[in-house]
């Protein structure tokens, strides 16, 4: 087949990319950060997080000159690099540390999708297939399915249109391949032993193989790329690599971004994810009190607008407070949430904090404390067996294995856990006890240490406190202590503090920051073996800074400080690195917005931390080297996220669209975690976010792509519920602009979805993507809904499918004669020409129809009368060329029937388009033709019937003459073309049928007739001797009367009624014309015995000439041998009645009426006979007429039993009459002459002798 579609899909409404430029920071000390926005029709009004400018287009180069042009574009594409770092930085936050979405596990797996150099490689292996050129063994069925499969969709110009779009997968073609194969298979014949199953299992086997061609399987790609993985769950490093990718961020970008926003770091990520919240709480509470709002639909809905904002606030503070960062208690976790939801969220001074208690804050440290060796053991004989044990300050006793004190090794750990940050680690060396009364063996040194978790891990020295007098004054100890950082230990090391309610001396203590929830974090002082603080400090509230050294405060060198309404908390460190870290773990652990910075002549590199400060400084002139530290430090809460979020979902939309996979709209998994944890991180409205993927998504499909209705169902049903007030979660906020934003959609969609299903043929080929029409139809009905709750009368929607489907009528048609050409034909071909052209054009618009009944009549399942009328005014359509055409054809040309019987054959088999319109329209045309026809064809055969007739051979032809099988050929072809037309109206086809099998009578009457004269005529001219022979047209006479009683059965016959009449007429007919034949026939036989009879009634006893007859024959005898008189009248009749009955045995071609000719024949001479004999019933029968009838009546009676005649015919009572005659004729001949009969004689026996 070739499809009929050749153009791209028409679109109305092609959209324009519009630059624009909306400022996302607000604030007049930070920088502004331009944002293209793509919008589809117009601009949307000004949001909330920034101004609504709009920078016009650049003007065409015919008006401003290339060179003004360049810098603009320049600027341009600076802006937009701009943008797409800035978007990045949130980006990996969000890939970072998150803690709102996750990646979905129950999307539907997404195919791979073709593109057209495998669309054309597909084409090459089937076409290898079919030509034979492959190994796959294919019965004749399935080569015909994949013919048909080859033809009809690979070859389709819609498929290639599709695969171009990249909306087909590997799985549609085989899917459209086995839903064809099925209604094949279900048509075949059973066959026993072999299910359809197993032979659908079979055919998609060998689908599979011809698909997958002669590549090697076995030969895998050595590393899937990002693209062919991305259906999966992503790691955090491909999740960079794909938004790298989608906003196009190099590497080098990408890493110092990296670095500098230290996303490897939990605590800072988690430190900013806090500022964010407290900053979006800060803007409500600002626009709260400026009464600075978005415009609303309603004016009450500005406080609701400020409640959402903290609520959402609230919601994102929840969500990282239930983080496990810590193994604090639940209890404070709960105090959080508490006071997160509380209105009164900024007030940090509340009187009413719930305050930590000193055993909230408890750490639990593990120990691993690794004795290696002891050197300088002198006081100890070297066979002497020395150990050494370990203990923790309060917890158990651990020994080492025994050695000699000549090698004291052991490399033993012992692991211990102490709730002591400043724990007591003390290790003693033993000897054996030699004595024999001593009760504990001899210490010969210890050593007790101090441990922190910065202190060194790794294996030293340690010199042993030995007893007095002891030899080994220089006795060491080698091992290692490791104490582990819990993690929510977030810094520790020896500080001096100075508070007003903590702290209040200045001196040198142990301090630990611990981190007790996402919010709750407490410096904390120790002293040795406590396992709670001294004392403690909640950070809640307080800022952390950089301060210049007290001259009154003896010790410290480098001074920072925490403050907060009514307490200032002075710390120092003993060098610059300690500080810059103590800083840095407290401005994470208060969330204040305000980032320290130390002063600019302590940046240099410090003796003691020379390494760490390098790489900050490293990292910090590389970042402001390329210009990267306005996107770090630009503040979130100041950006308008909506216009960023735009650009985001945008970018990320294109980039899936042009990925490896069929997606139809949907995101990977990994896309959709990001965007969510974006959305919800930094505020995003979810009706802002649909209303902007709708726009993306109709552009697309405006532009040719394939998107999943469903996908746009998605998202329109909660712009609607959101917009209409009837969101599950309540009803919330709705803007102007989301209003206006959402009509302006709704309309533009209604227009998409029109045009989709005006070209349902075109955006769904094949019905591909699956369900896609209906899902389409479904859309339809809820957006033309006018509110969410409100549903549309099923008449609204029927009108617009209505509507929708009789402009797909329109292009369906206009793209199939475009395809055809049939415009350029019309116009300038022959009328056969036209004729020819109109039939091609008719089988394609069926098969456009067939097409759409397999593939789109599901969908529109709820109005089938709908789908009817499309199919009407298609057909209408094609009226007007095919009225054209036969207008054209000369008159008496019948070369058009084969059109009408491929429409009716179509039309009648559909229940909704049988007796429609058209259909009705293509019988009103060729009514008078079929009349014409039949008026012709019967002048025509009753002419060939007076012609043929007159010039009859009477030659057998096949079953009769040549006249009669001209005839009944002639009336069955035209019978059966009446048949085949298979007229729909039934009155007219019953009258055609009636006065066809009416004109059949008349002629097989007609021929019968004419065949009873000629048949007459022929034995009128045969002589009656016994030289007669039945001639073959006699024959060929008998058997046209036969076969015209076969064909009257099947030419003449009607069910019921009248009808009837007509064969049982033409039927009595034939059996009374085959009786008067047979009649005329036996008579003749008969003649012919009279003329043997005659002869006999010379010999007749007393006549004259019997006496000279006798006479002569005895005087002749007494001279010669005189030959026997009679029996050569005998032979002779009866050789002619053996010849004639082989004739009409060999060429009569009906048995029975063979069997009556005999049995009348038969009947007719023994009667006639009878008769004879019954005339000489007083004479004497003369020897030569006994002996002839002998031998007449005897052969007779057995060449008749031979030829089929019953018992009871041969022996009638006329039989039994003539041979009881006989026989007593015999007797009395046998007595009388002496000579006998010479073996002739009645009796049964084969001792006669034969002629």
């Amino acid at each position: 087949m070739l499809d009929p579609s050749s153009s791209e899909e028409e679109s109305d409404e092609g959209l324009e990319e519009e630059s624009r430029n909306v400022p996302v920071a607000a604030a007049a000390s930070q920088r502004a950060l331009p944002v293209p926005a793509r919008e589809g029709r117009r601009d949307a009004p000004g949001r909330a997080g920034g101004g609504g400018a709009v920078r016009p287009r650049s003007p065409s180069p015919s008006v401003i000159s290339e060179g003004q042009d360049e810098p603009e574009r320049q600027l341009d594409e600076e802006q937009e690099r701009r943008i797409r770092l800035q978007l990045y930085v949130f980006v990996m936050r969000c890939i970072a540390y998150p803690f709102n979405a996750k990646q979905p596990t129950d999307m539907a797996r997404r195919q791979q999708k073709l593109n057209k150099q495998q669309l054309q490689l597909l084409k090459e292996r089937f076409q290898a297939f079919l030509n034979g050129e492959t190994q796959i063994v294919a019965d004749e069925a399935f080569c015909n399915a994949v013919r048909s499969y080859y033809e009809v969709f690979l070859k389709s110009d819609r498929v290639a249109r599709m695969v171009q779009s990249g909306g087909c997968s590997a799985n549609d073609f085989r899917e459209v391949f086995k839903k064809n194969i099925e209604k094949r298979v279900r048509s075949l014949p059973e066959i026993d032993g072999l299910s359809k199953e197993t032979v659908l299992s079979s055919w998609i086997a060998k689908y599979d193989a011809i698909y997958r061609g002669e590549e090697d399987l076995c030969k895998q790609p050595n590393r899937m790329t990002l693209s062919a993985v991305s259906e999966l769950i992503l790691s955090k490093e491909q999740l960079y690599e794909m938004f790298q990718q989608i906003l196009g961020i190099k590497k080098l970008e990408h890493q110092l971004l990296y670095n500098a926003c230290q996303l490897d770091n939990a605590d800072e990520q988690a430190a900013q994810i806090r500022r964010e919240l407290d900053g979006r709480l800060q803007l409500a509470e600002k626009m709260a009190k400026e009464r600075k709002f978005p415009k609303f639909i309603a004016k009450e809905m500005e406080n609701m607008y400020i409640e959402e904002l903290r609520s959402s606030v609230n919601l994102l503070m929840a969500n990282l407070e239930s983080l496990p960062v810590s193994k604090g208690g639940p209890e404070f976790k709960l105090q959080k949430l508490k006071r997160s939801q509380n209105s009164a969220f900024l007030d940090i001074g509340d009187e009413n904090e719930i305050q930590l208690s000193k055993s909230d804050v408890v750490l639990s440290f593990t120990l691993e404390i690794v004795i290696m060796e002891v050197q300088g053991l002198k006081s100890v004989a070297p066979n002497r067996i020395v150990y050494c044990t370990m203990e923790v300050e309060g917890g158990e006793k651990l020994q080492t294995d025994q050695a000699e004190a000549s090698r004291p090794q052991w490399g033993t750990q012992g692991d211990f856990t102490t709730t002591h940050p400043r724990p007591v680690v003390k290790v003693k060396l033993f000897t054996e006890s030699t004595g024999v009364l001593a009760l504990e063996d001899k210490e010969l040194g210890r050593v007790i240490l101090y441990p922190t978790s910065n202190s060194s891990k790794s294996a030293e020295l340690h010199r042993m406190i030995v007893p007095k007098n002891s030899q080994d004054s220089d006795l060491k100890i080698k091992l290692a202590v490791r104490m582990d950082k819990p993690p929510h230990m977030k810094h520790s090391g020896y500080l001096y503090a100075l508070g007003q309610k903590v702290w209040k001396r200045w001196k040198k203590r142990y301090f630990v920051l611990v981190q007790v929830s996402q919010y709750t974090f407490a410096m904390c002082s120790y002293r040795e073996k406590k396992s709670e603080p001294q004392e403690l400090m909640q950070l809640e509230g307080y800022t952390v800074d950089y301060t210049d050294p007290h001259s009154g405060l003896q010790g410290g060198q480098m001074f920072f400080n925490a403050v907060k309404e009514g307490d200032t908390v002075i710390f120092a460190s003993d060098d610059e690195q300690d500080r810059i870290l103590w800083v840095q773990a407290m401005y994470r652990a208060t969330g204040q917005s305000y980032k320290p910075i130390p002063a600019i002549q302590t940046q240099k590199l410090n003796p003691k931390g020379g390494t760490l400060q390098a790489d900050a400084q490293l990292y910090a002139d590389r970042f402001q080297k390329h210009g990267m530290d306005e996107f770090i430090s630009a503040n979130p809460c100041r950006l308008d996220h909506a216009s960023l979020f735009r650009i985001l979902q945008r970018q990320t939309l294109d980039h899936r669209l042009n990925d490896s996979y069929s997606c139809l709209g949907w995101f990977s998994p990994g896309q959709v975690f990001v965007l969510d944890e974006y959305c919800a991180r930094y505020g995003v409205r979810g009706c802002h976010r649909h209303l902007c993927y709708l726009t993306e998504l109709m552009e697309h499909s405006e532009n040719g792509a394939v998107i999943d209705p469903t996908l746009l169902h998605y998202s329109f049903a909660f712009c609607a519920s959101h917009v209409h007030g009837n969101r599950p979660d309540g009803i919330g906020t709705v803007s102007m602009e989301e209003k206006e934003r959402f009509e302006e959609i709704k309309e533009r969609l209604s227009f998409l979805l029109e045009n989709q299903i005006s070209h349902f043929r075109y955006c769904f080929p094949f019905g591909r993507p699956e369900g896609a029409l209906k899902a389409t139809l479904s859309l339809l009905e809820r957006v033309l809904m006018k509110d969410i709750a409100t549903p549309i009368p099923a008449e609204e929607v029927k009108k617009v499918v209505r509507k929708c489907l009789e402009k797909a009528a329109l292009i369906n048609y206009t793209r199939l004669t475009e395809y055809a050409k049939i415009e350029e034909t019309m116009s300038q071909a022959t009328p056969a020409k036209k004729l020819e052209e109109v039939l091609h054009l008719a089988e394609l618009c069926i098969e456009v129809l067939q097409q759409n009944e397999e593939h789109h009549a599901e969908a529109f399942a709820w109005w089938p009368d709908l789908l009817a009328e499309h199919a009407e005014k298609f057909w209408a359509l094609f009226t007007v060329d095919m009225d054209t055409a036969l207008e054209a054809q000369p008159q008496d040309s019948w070369d058009s029937f084969p059109l009408f019987q491929l429409l009716n054959n179509f039309l009648r088999n559909d229940a909704l388009l049988c007796n429609g319109k058209f259909h009705k329209h293509l019988q009103e045309i060729f009514v008078p033709l079929v009349v014409r026809y039949v008026d012709l064809m019967e002048s025509s055969i009753a002419q060939s019937i007076h012609r043929g007739f007159e010039q009859e051979t009477w030659q057998p032809v096949n079953n009769g003459s040549a006249t009669s099988e001209d005839l009944f050929w002639k009336l069955d072809a035209l019978q059966m073309f009446v048949f085949d037309l298979h007229w729909p109206e039934q009155e007219f086809a019953h009258h055609l049928e009636q006065r066809l099998k009416l004109m059949a009578s008349d002629m097989i009457e007609a021929c019968v007739k004419r065949t009873r004269t000629a048949f007459e005529l022929k034995l009128q001219k045969a002589n009656k001797t016994t030289d007669l022979r039945i001639p073959a047209s006699v024959c060929t006479m008998f058997n046209v009367l036969v076969d015209a009683k076969k064909q009257s059965t099947k030419l003449c016959a009607l069910d019921g009624g009248q009808e009837q009449q007509y064969h049982s007429k033409i039927d009595d007919l034939i059996d009374n014309t085959v009786k008067e034949i047979i009649s005329l026939l036996v008579s003749k036989f008969v003649s012919v015995l009279e003329g043997v009879l005659s002869k006999l009634s010379r010999y007749d006893e007393g006549t004259f000439f019997s006496s000279i007859l006798s006479f002569t024959v005895k005087a002749a005898a007494k001279y010669v041998d005189v030959p026997k008189p009679g029996m050569d009248l005998a032979d002779t009749y009866i050789m002619f009645v053996r010849q004639n009955q082989d004739i009409l045995r060999e060429k009569v071609n009906e048995e029975m009426y063979i069997e009556k000719l005999f049995d009348q024949w038969y009947s007719s001479s023994m009667k006639v006979i009878c008769v004879w004999l019954a005339d000489r019933l007083d004479l004497q029968l003369h020897i030569y007429q006994l002996k002839t009838l002998i031998k007449i009546v005897k052969k007779t009676y057995r060449d008749f039993r031979l030829q089929g005649v019953l018992e009871g015919t041969l022996n009638s009572k006329t039989y039994d009459t003539v041979h009881r005659r006989l026989t007593v004729e015999e007797a009395t001949a046998s007595v009388s002459e002496g000579g006998g009969l010479q073996g002739i004689t009645m009796k049964d026996s084969d001792e006669e002798e034969e002629a």
